[in-house]
């Protein structure tokens, strides 16, 4: 029993969601940065030549409207841990500060503007905290309370924001939140401005598109452990905030840290043109899922003449490809709803805002911006889709692809969170997949025997970081980095090779536009010095996830932790009975993999009978095994060591898994 219990643990962990960030023990004393090269200098001075930087109409508009700020933002737990720090980024990004040699001067423009936080008064009756975490809260005032669109990631900063909101508008309860879309910044804070026992009595209504709660729970399921490590990269996690390290993660400044929630919705949205009256407010929502998310809806106010964009448009070019890994996000859909939108609201709009950065004003600019975001998006698809046709790769589309002068010098297309470069892949990749036709390309060798060959070939390590240290010189970072990557995966211990590979990566990530790839670049950088973290890992989904997922989505994810080789030639049979949902399932290992089915096998080796409540308790650890037992709460018929069997067979995910080095 013991060795079934420790097991049950050990699935209490892994099979919990993953949010994108983590508790990671950085070292106490990391390598230090180096400055920016001539060869850098000159890169990002080149930036300042090539863009309107003259146009300051953004930080008109990030500034409109600002009613309060407190003079110091930084939010604890009710532990007293920091889950918000917007000073460490005040301390030295400032609208009085030009641009570091460190920092490309378009990616230090967008963090002056995420800098700007506080409350703001968007249009009557619509208001919103930002600064507050990396998205923005809205609140909309209706007949007797506010109406809270997208409350933020944690309920701390969301808590904060709410009060920030009572102390200069006025006491007044939260009667519905609206969830825009499935991402965490737009759902994960709401138990910071409502009250659960509230919403099932009736007093707050939760509104969101068709299969949010679906989507909000299953998107890191799968690949949550590859996706949460990766995040790292993206969000650069252990980076410093200064002008060598983190600057903004371009929606906003960064993420919070705090406690994750998630209210199930009320009612939900599935088709353009719905129309709702909440607390004596008119709403039109138009769905647009496939877009930013796999399911999102837009707002729109009539009474107000104001729109709601959610996250299908921001002030940058978003990603049809994260760098953290996920599906493919289809940019023609995504233009067409843009269009849509226009075709909806363009005649009828004297503000738009959405979940991340300030709003706009003016109908004939909210349009020529539709337009430009609409036709950035269709830009990229149809143009990588012409060359494709030509027989070229993604890389060489990448390459090759430059958005017109109209597009490229609108500062909400520039590529502060989706690059041209890696969305151009994107639509490459999702219609073409990952080979692209050259033979030589259909079964090539793994990265590290390919390495050594590759070394071998150019005369050995010493000969190419003399080369390597030549280029590296000269500003060629792209190629010192591609040449010494084979050094460093053929020979790991290579300090040398490790040393200027870091050096390349810091380079290009001083050099970078945007925010993402910044840190990337950096946090490459980081853990070729430092190596990789060891402590810490993926924090733990919030228990209001872990309620919310199926029990099909959690053999879904015992069966991706199955190690198949060992599972080879077992036959095993569980029954899982839930007396609360009425619900039978038999998961069934045979040919190495596993299988459930919605009905129990009356051939099972082990039948086990319990709530869904319990099993989330088990997994929360609230209870242990033997106490679920003893209490009654989980009874087990049958061969009781088939349970401990099947466990033994999942792999442990190792958060840390080398990226930059093998």
């Amino acid at each position: 029993m013991i060795f079934v219990s420790s097991h049950l643990k050990r699935l209490a962990l892994l099979s919990s969601l993953n949010v994108l960030f983590l508790a990671a023990s950085a070292q106490a004393e990391p390598t230090p940065s180096k400055p920016a090269t001539e060869a850098t200098r000159a890169a990002n001075q080149a930036v300042l030549q090539a863009l309107p930087f003259k146009d300051v109409k953004d930080f008109e508009n990030a500034q409109k409207g600002f009613i309060a700020r407190p003079d110091s933002l930084t939010i604890k737990d009710a532990t007293g841990k920091v889950v918000w720090d917007l000073e460490s980024y005040k301390n030295f990004i400032g609208l009085d500060k030009a641009a570091p040699d460190s920092v490309n001067p378009s990616l230090w423009r967008m963090a002056q503007l995420n800098i700007q936080y506080g409350l703001f008064k968007v249009t009557d009756k619509v208001y919103q905290v930002r600064g507050y975490d990396l998205s923005n809260i809205t609140f909309v005032e209706g007949k007797t309370g506010w109406i809270v669109f997208d409350p933020l990631i944690s309920a701390e900063t969301a808590k904060a924001a709410y009060e920030l909101v009572t102390e200069h508008l006025g006491k007044k309860p939260v009667v519905a939140v609206v969830y825009s879309h499935s991402h965490i910044d737009h759902f994960g804070g709401v138990r910071g401005v409502i009250d659960e026992q509230d919403v099932k009595n009736g007093k707050v209504r939760i509104i969101a598109p068709v299969n949010f709660s679906e989507d909000a729970v299953s998107e890191n399921v799968i690949a949550g452990n590859a996706m949460a490590r990766r995040a790292v990269y993206m969000f650069g996690a252990l980076l410093p905030r200064n002008a060598t390290g983190g600057v903004t993660a371009a929606l906003g400044q960064t993420n919070s840290n705090g406690t994750v929630g998630l209210i199930q919705p009320t009612e939900f949205i599935g088709k353009t043109g719905e129309e709702l009256t909440v607390d004596g407010v008119k709403m039109l929502f138009q769905w647009t899922p496939g877009t930013e998310a796999p399911t999102e809806m837009n707002t729109y106010f009539p009474e107000l003449k104001a729109l709601w964009m959610a996250e299908n448009t921001t002030n940058t070019q978003h990603n049809l490809y994260t760098l953290r890994g996920a599906q493919v996000r289809d940019a023609l859909l995504w233009s067409k709803n843009i269009g849509d939108s226009i075709e909806m609201f363009g005649d009828k709009v004297d503000v738009k805002f959405q979940s991340h950065h300030w709003p706009m004003w003016g109908q004939a600019d909210i349009v020529d911006y539709f337009k430009k975001q609409r036709d950035l998006y269709k830009y990229i698809h149809d143009q990588s889709v012409r060359m494709l046709n030509m027989g070229m790769t993604g890389e060489e589309i990448a390459e090759a692809i430059k958005l017109p002068p109209e597009l490229d010098q609108f500062w909400p297309n520039r590529g502060y969170y989706g690059t041209v470069k890696h969305n151009a892949k994107a639509v490459y990749q999702r219609y073409m997949g990952w080979y692209d036709a050259n033979p030589v390309n259909l079964d090539k060798l793994p990265p590290v025997p390919a390495a050594k060959k590759y070394v071998e070939y150019m005369g050995g390590s010493a000969a190419v970081l003399e080369k390597a240290k030549a280029d590296f010189d000269k500003g060629e970072y792209r190629w010192v980095a591609e040449a010494l990557k084979q050094v460093v995966f053929a020979e790991p211990d290579n300090v040398k090779a490790k040393s200027l590979l870091a050096d390349s990566l810091e380079q290009m990530g001083y050099q970078a536009e945007s925010g993402p790839w910044r840190s990337v670049y950096l946090q490459g950088a980081y853990e070729l010095r430092n190596g990789a973290p060891t402590d810490g890992g993926a924090v733990a989904a919030s228990p209001d996830i872990i309620r919310a997922m199926s029990p099909e989505m959690l053999f879904d994810y015992m069966a991706i932790r199955l190690n198949g080789e060992r599972a080879a030639g077992k036959r095993l049979v569980l029954n899982f009975n839930f007396t609360d949902l009425n619900k039978s399932y038999a998961l069934t290992l045979e040919n190495a993999v596993l299988n459930h089915q919605h009905k129990a096998d009356s051939q099972a080796d082990l039948n086990l009978t319990m709530s869904k409540a319990t099993l989330d308790d088990i997994q929360l650890g609230k209870v242990s095994l033997e106490q679920a037992i003893a209490s009654g709460n989980l009874k087990l018929d049958g061969r009781k060591e088939a349970f401990g069997e099947l466990l033994g067979l999942m792999d442990k995910f190792n958060f840390w898994f080398n990226v930059v080095t093998r």
